[in-house]
């Protein structure tokens, strides 16, 4: 995928799990406790090589580089491979944009327990060379 140039969806908005879709839902709406409910209170996060292990530490993630920064994300690609949520989104938002491209498309891969994240890795993937 060439991450210059968004493709549309492949898969529609219903292919989420619904907590996947509150979550995508609750950071467009910078809504910190709406975040936080869509994660297991042991959760992982891991976001630019950084991990936040639990409620506490994630809780103090969301709040700085999601709602601080009013972060938004808008959904080009949907896929499952496995357990595993992929989510491509367009990002935006007031954080530090220095280095990052003009459109700045990332990946998620999220897992879902008991109907909340149990994980999600944020990457910005680069194109294979192959």
């Amino acid at each position: 995928m060439n991450t210059t140039e968004p493709t549309a969806p492949t898969a529609p908005a219903d292919a989420l799990p619904e907590v996947v879709a509150t979550f995508i839902a609750a950071v467009n709406a910078f809504d910190l406790d709406a975040v936080m409910a869509t994660f297991c209170d042991d959760a992982l996060v891991n976001d630019a090589r950084r991990e936040f292990v639990g409620t506490a530490s994630i809780r103090a993630w969301a709040r700085r580089d999601l709602v601080d920064d009013k972060v938004t994300m808008a959904v080009t690609e949907v896929a499952h491979h496995g357990a595993l949520t992929i989510v491509r989104a367009r990002y935006d938002g007031e954080y530090d944009k220095t280095n990052l491209p003009d459109e700045l498309i990332l990946t998620s891969y999220l897992t879902v327990a008991d109907g909340r994240i149990s994980s999600m890795i944020i990457v910005h993937n680069q194109p294979a060379p192959y």
